[in-house]
This record gives C-alpha cells, sequence and structure tokens, in this order.
C-alpha cells in the first residue's frame, strides 16, 4: 500500500514489468532497479484499452461495450476545483447544464434532463416519484469531494436501470472503504482541502478519513461549502444583469447591477462508510449519505420576475427550504463460484427525500408554504455467470417502492395557519419491479455481441382530496408493464481500436409528479393532474468508434437517433370544462402532463486528443443536438425542450511530475427565437433580440487553472476562470454565469 517491493525476490529475473491501467508499462533489470529508490510511470493519455467501466451493473473493459462511455478521472478532481458535482459533470465535455439559481445544476444528456435522465449512487438509483419535468437539483446532493469514480453512460439504460434511463445514465461511486494487505499494518489516510473562489465568495473546507485492517475498513467524509451572492461578468447582454432586488418589503435599485442579489446558500455533506471482509469470499459493506442546507435556497429565477414591467418585483419572497437526502445503504457481496454465478450482490436501500417551496408575493400578508417527503426503499440483486472465455450472462432482479408525503399552509403576518391545497396528493405511493438479463457473447477474437432484456411492472395509487382543490376524481390507480431490449456488435480488432454499433429501447412510467401534482408552472398556468397518462417508450440506434494512432493521436465519435414515443409534456387542458381558473389569486391557464404523440431527437458527439510532446497534449469535445417534439394543441412539431446547442471544451494541457496546468476554452452556440422549444418563448429568464424576442447569445470563456505538488502530502491549486469576464447565460438557465473568477485551494494527505 505504500508502492514497495523486495527487489530480492526477482532476483533470477531476465526482465522486471511494471504495469497500471492508465498508464505507460515499465520495463527493467534488476541491475536498474537497484541504482534507483523509486520507479515513476507516464500517463498513456491515449489509451483506452483495459480501462474497466461498470457496465452491465459489473465492472467490465470499456472496449468490449457498444456504448459511449465517458469517464472523469478523480484524479484530476483539485485541478478542476468543481464547486458542485453539477460542474463536475459539466467539466466533462459532454454533458450539459442548466441552474435557475446558484444552488442548481439540472444535467441533460443527447437532448434528455430531469426525469429522463437517470442518478445512480453506489448502485442505487436517485430518481425517485416526484422527480419533475422541469429542472432537477438533485445532482447537487452528491459530493464532489467525496467521490472516487464517475461514469456517464449516453443513451438509454432501461435494460440495467428500469425506468427513467433515457437520455443516459450519471454513475456516481463514493470513496471506498479499503482494507489493510497484511495483518502487520493498518491502512490509515487522511485527506483535507480548503478551497476559496472570488465570484461567489465561496468557502469550502472538506475532511475525509480511512481506516482498514484485513477485515475490518472504515471511511468517514464530510464537507461544508458557503457562497455569497453570484457576480457576474461585464461583456455581454444586460438583459443578464440584477437592476433592482427585494429588501425590506420593498423593490430597490442594484448599486452593482452585476451582483445577484439573493443567490447565496450553503451545503453540507456527511458520509460513513464500513466494510466487514467476513471470510475469504463474503464481504459486507454498509454506507450512509447525507446531505442539507443549513440555510433556506433562494429561487433566483422568480425573484427577478417583473410580469407586468411596473418596476416593482412580483415576489418578495420565493426560496427553497432545506433539500435534504439521506440514505442508508447495506451490501451484501460473494464472489465464491456455484453453478448459478460466479458473483452475487445484493443491494438493500432506503432514502429519504425532504424539500419545501415557500412564497410570498410583493404586497401581500401572507406566505404560502409547501412542504414534500418521500421515502424509497429499494432492492437490487445482481448475479453474473461466465460459461466460457467467450461467454458471459448478467442478471438480476429490482424492486422499488416510494411513498410521499405532501402538505400546505398558508400563513398571515401574525402566524394564522390555513390549511390549503398540497403539491401532490398526500400518502400516494409509486412502486417499479422488473427482472432484467444480459449476455456477452465473443463471436470471434475481434467480434463482440451484447444483448438485454428487461420486463418491468410499475404500480401508482394516489387519493385526492377534493375538499381543498376542485379534482375531477377522488382517486386513481396506474398498473401497466413494459418490455425492453438492446442489441449491441462491438469490432475491436487491435489494442488500439473499437468501432460498435447499438439498438437499444427504454422507458419512462409516469409517476406521482406527472399524474398527481397542483402548481403553478410560470404567472398565468396552473398545471393540474391527469389521471390518462401512459409510459413514454424511446428507440434508439448508435454508430460509433474510437481510434487512436501511435499513442499520438486518438480521435472518438458517435452519432444517434432516438424516437420518443407517448412523449410526456405539458401541455394546455381542461378542468372539469373549463381551460382557465383562478389559482392562488390569479386567473390561470390550465395545463397538465399529457402524452403529446411522439419526439425525435438526433446529433453527434466527438473528441480529439492529441499528444504535442512530453507532458503536453490537446483535447477538444463537441457536441451537436436537434430535436423536436408534437404540440398537443396545434397538432406541429416545434423544438424540444431540454435539447441543447452546439457545445463543446478545447483544453491544452502540460504536465509533468509536480505540476499541472490547463488552458482551456468553454463554447456555446446561439439560439434564436424559433430554436427555442414553445412554452419557453415566452420565459422571462431570456434575453430579446433586436425584433423583441426570446432567444439566447452565444458565449465563450477562456480558463486557467493549475496544480502544484510540493510532495506527496501537500499540493496547491489555483485557477481563474472566465478570463475576459464574459457576462452570459447557459440555455433554458435563470441566473448567470459566474465572471471573472479567482480560485485557490490548499490540499493535505497523510
Amino acid at each position: 500500500m505504500d508502492g514497495r517491493f523486495n527487489l530480492e525476490h526477482f532476483y533470477s529475473c531476465d526482465s522486471i514489468f511494471i504495469s497500471y491501467s492508465s498508464y505507460s508499462t515499465g520495463y527493467f533489470s534488476v541491475a536498474e532497479l537497484k541504482k534507483v529508490v523509486a520507479v515513476e510511470l507516464s500517463d498513456l493519455k491515449l489509451d483506452f484499452d483495459g480501462i474497466d467501466v461498470t457496465a452491465n451493473r459489473w465492472k467490465q473493459e470499456k472496449a468490449e461495450v457498444p456504448v459511449r462511455i465517458t469517464q472523469i478521472k478523480i484524479k484530476d478532481l483539485d485541478l478542476y476545483s468543481p464547486q458542485t458535482t453539477a460542474d463536475l459533470l459539466e467539466s466533462s465535455g459532454y454533458v450539459f447544464i442548466q441552474k435557475s439559481q446558484l444552488a442548481g445544476g439540472s444535467p441533460q444528456l443527447r437532448g434528455f434532463g430531469t426525469n429522463r435522465v437517470m442518478i445512480v449512487v453506489d448502485g442505487v438509483r436517485m430518481n425517485n416519484a416526484i422527480f419533475r419535468s422541469g429542472n432537477l437539483q438533485n445532482v447537487l446532493s452528491v459530493d464532489p469531494s467525496s467521490l472516487e469514480d464517475v461514469e456517464i453512460s449516453f443513451g438509454p439504460g432501461s435494460v440495467m436501470y428500469g425506468s427513467d434511463a433515457i437520455g443516459g445514465v450519471m454513475d456516481f461511486t463514493t470513496k471506498e472503504s479499503k482494507f489493510s494487505p497484511d495483518s502487520t499494518r493498518r491502512y490509515v489516510k487522511t485527506n483535507i482541502f480548503s478551497r476559496y473562489s472570488s465570484a461567489s465568495r465561496e468557502s469550502s473546507s472538506h475532511a475525509d478519513f480511512s481506516y482498514g485492517t484485513q477485515r475490518f475498513a472504515s471511511t468517514t467524509s464530510l464537507s461544508y461549502s458557503l457562497f455569497g451572492d453570484l457576480t457576474v461578468g461585464k461583456h455581454g447582454n444586460d438583459h443578464f444583469l440584477r437592476p433592482t432586488y427585494q429588501e425590506n418589503g420593498a423593490t430597490v435599485v442594484n448599486p452593482n447591477p452585476r451582483k445577484q442579489v439573493h443567490t447565496g446558500y450553503d451545503q453540507l455533506n456527511a458520509i460513513q462508510k464500513f466494510s466487514f471482509q467476513v471470510k475469504e469470499h463474503f464481504r459486507i459493506d454498509y454506507g450512509f449519505n447525507f446531505s442539507t442546507n443549513l440555510k433556506y435556497v433562494p429561487r433566483y429565477d422568480r425573484l427577478t420576475l417583473d410580469i407586468d414591467n411596473d418596476g416593482n418585483l412580483d415576489y418578495e419572497e420565493w426560496y427553497y427550504g432545506p433539500q435534504e437526502w439521506m440514505m442508508n445503504r447495506l451490501a451484501f457481496t460473494t464472489d465464491k463460484k456455484t453453478k448459478l454465478f460466479d458473483e452475487f450482490r445484493t443491494i438493500l436501500a432506503y432514502q429519504r427525500f425532504k424539500e419545501s417551496r415557500n412564497d410570498r408575493k410583493f404586497g401581500s400578508t401572507n406566505i404560502r408554504r409547501q412542504f414534500e417527503e418521500v421515502d424509497a426503499l429499494s432492492m437490487n440483486i445482481d448475479l453474473n455467470k461466465v460459461f466460457s472465455k467467450r461467454t458471459t450472462l448478467f442478471y438480476g432482479v429490482e424492486a422499488i417502492y416510494n411513498k410521499v408525503s405532501s402538505n400546505a399552509f398558508r400563513a398571515n403576518d401574525d402566524g394564522i395557519a390555513t390549511v390549503i391545497n398540497p403539491r401532490y396528493p398526500d400518502g400516494s405511493t409509486w412502486q417499479a419491479y422488473g427482472v432484467y438479463s444480459s449476455l456477452k457473447h465473443f463471436l470471434t477474437d475481434t467480434w463482440i455481441l451484447n444483448t438485454g432484456v428487461r420486463y418491468s411492472q410499475y404500480y401508482i395509487q394516489a387519493d385526492f382530496d377534493t375538499t381543498l382543490f376542485p379534482y375531477p376524481i377522488a382517486s386513481t390507480a396506474n398498473n401497466k408493464g413494459s418490455l425492453n431490449g438492446s442489441i449491441g456488435l462491438v469490432f475491436h480488432p487491435d489494442k488500439t481500436s473499437q468501432y460498435y454499433f447499438n439498438a437499444s429501447s427504454g422507458f419512462r412510467a409516469p409517476n406521482i409528479d406527472d399524474l398527481g401534482k397542483v402548481f403553478d408552472s410560470e404567472p398565468g398556468s396552473v398545471v393540474v393532474p391527469n389521471e390518462n397518462l401512459k409510459a413514454e417508450h424511446a428507440y434508439n440506434t448508435e454508430l460509433g468508434f474510437v481510434k487512436s494512432f501511435k499513442a499520438k493521436l486518438k480521435l472518438d465519435a458517435a452519432v444517434y437517433y432516438t424516437y420518443l414515443q407517448n412523449d410526456l409534456t405539458r401541455a394546455n387542458y381542461m378542468l372539469n370544462g373549463q381551460d382557465s381558473i383562478l389559482y392562488d389569486g390569479v386567473l390561470s391557464q390550465v395545463q397538465a402532463i399529457q402524452n403529446s404523440g411522439n419526439a425525435h431527437v438526433y446529433g453527434v458527439q466527438g473528441g480529439v486528443e492529441v499528444s504535442l510532446a512530453k507532458g503536453l497534449s490537446l483535447f477538444s469535445s463537441i457536441s451537436f443536438q436537434k430535436g423536436v417534439e408534437l404540440d398537443v394543441d396545434s397538432a406541429v412539431y416545434f423544438p424540444k425542450s431540454h435539447v441543447a446547442p452546439l457545445f463543446g471544451r478545447t483544453a491544452l494541457r502540460y504536465k509533468r511530475r509536480q505540476l499541472s496546468l490547463e488552458f482551456y476554452a468553454v463554447y456555446h452556440g446561439q439560439v434564436s427565437y424559433d430554436d427555442l422549444p414553445l412554452i419557453e418563448r415566452n420565459d422571462a429568464s431570456y434575453a430579446l433580440d433586436e425584433d423583441g424576442l426570446a432567444f439566447t447569445p452565444a458565449w465563450y470563456t477562456l480558463n486557467l487553472k493549475g496544480s502544484l505538488f510540493f510532495n506527496k502530502h501537500l499540493s496547491l491549486n489555483a485557477g481563474v476562470e472566465n478570463i475576459t469576464n464574459q457576462l452570459y447565460r447557459t440555455l433554458g438557465s435563470g441566473i448567470s454565469a459566474p465572471g471573472l473568477n479567482f480560485i485557490i485551494s490548499l490540499n493535505t494527505t497523510f
């Protein structure tokens, strides 16, 4: 565990080979090794053969999997210095992030986002019954400082993960507890770091401690971040500034419009993991994850609304209460081979999600408070069996149970509260059960076939309180099944090449958020329940390749097309024969989630890596996607929501033993009014073009990051983001991005 070995055992050898994944192999003679006290291996950046990924819920070689998978190297975490896990995903160059507030970060994969992409933490799905079609911030509950591995799998993943995995799967592995390799020593390791960034006056601190014997191991991790109000850039569209803000019940002029007042928040994350090696082939793992905000989180995009342009902001208060996530995970793993399996793993998990919404309009003496809680139980049983050198079977079962608690009240300044209609039907349940199998078979030494199938059954039960809202029904139940499959072919002629094709299907079952919620989606519109919902089904094809040329150049690309049937989307609706109702004192257009018909998404992802010289390399990625969906009211196709514009990242990196430098550019294409989703064209978050129509301007940023390693115990990381101080927003975001931002952090390991 200290990277040491006794040379005496190798005296009789002609050559000694020292190898490690993603590093070049070192070749040495005994005589050579006698002259040195340390051996250093060089990064093999352009290699992809032998890299393991978590496909089929088990580790496999990346080159044998017929889907595009992007890995984020956690060893580069210090260099990137991401403030949140959403920022970490964005650093991959292939994930588009939307933000409605500073405490935001809604990932979008290949034209799908929110409840159509899957978040997995330590093998447990985070998606729950109230994951909404609007932007989601739940990925912020995952602490980037406590991660050991991050994989992003693009395209439908329903065979392995069931409902919701349409655009892709983001698979996070938190730091594992490590055992000591021998009985004479203990494995002990401590990491501490502190970071400051200027644009949001962020201060973050993290500490983790690991301890291990041969049979017992423990990891403890704690992180806390405090963010102030964000300062944005100087050069760009003035619409993205903050000219006024709320203070003491009045709208006041902001002396610094670049300061986005009411954006600050804090975040606390804690992890405790234990591992027990009960006997040689049997292991038990327990993990506890907890994340919360100690203070409330301002909903910035609502706090900037002035719909009637009278100079008075519409809301005096709008904030989320602490978004709390807790997970208890218990796993049993055995690798003792039997006739039924070579490896067997059972994961039992209990998660609790808590969130609240609180808003008060200007001039009102009442504040509305809505509280939601989800208790989520899940069980996964995963097995694999190697029948021969050519054939491996993966199979398993999954069971999920979610119960939703929801209540709301309106309180006046005297503290008198009145019960009002909750966001969701209180006590509603969402259940899903599935069984899957997947087969990997080497047709020849270079051709690999991957197939999979899954059957899922889901159940929804909800009871509505008709005394609080004019629901057309008192209760509803939804019980349906879905069959999904995948087939892929990989051609892997050598260690430098991979060519693949796959066809797959995915689905998303309607959840409690789709079927049963009541909320004001935007001023003048109210979303009501719709019991007549069916699951949406995605059908996807993809063709891709990876090719390395003499360890100097690596190219990769993928083209894809996805057809979404029974697309669940928000559209105008009738409630008890009325197209508008009075809601929260405003006459509002009635809308509901509906199976609109279909949607089409297609695009291309590409990347290039070039080794320019020893320690110097160039990386560039580009993503282009287009999507349309059918509008129920007009029966016309319009641009689909959550489809990012052209975006990419280009980086020049220099890396030596004690120094890493990266100069990079991030860029984003323009989105015109005609390319905006129909439902977003009147969104106040967008800038206006010369014709007074909403649009998103193109933008770019230039950035520089560096890490200096004084020794194996101490390192300094610094950087400057948005060097040219651009003022911009990403597509669909309700908050502007940071302006010129200086970052510095200090890391200690011992």
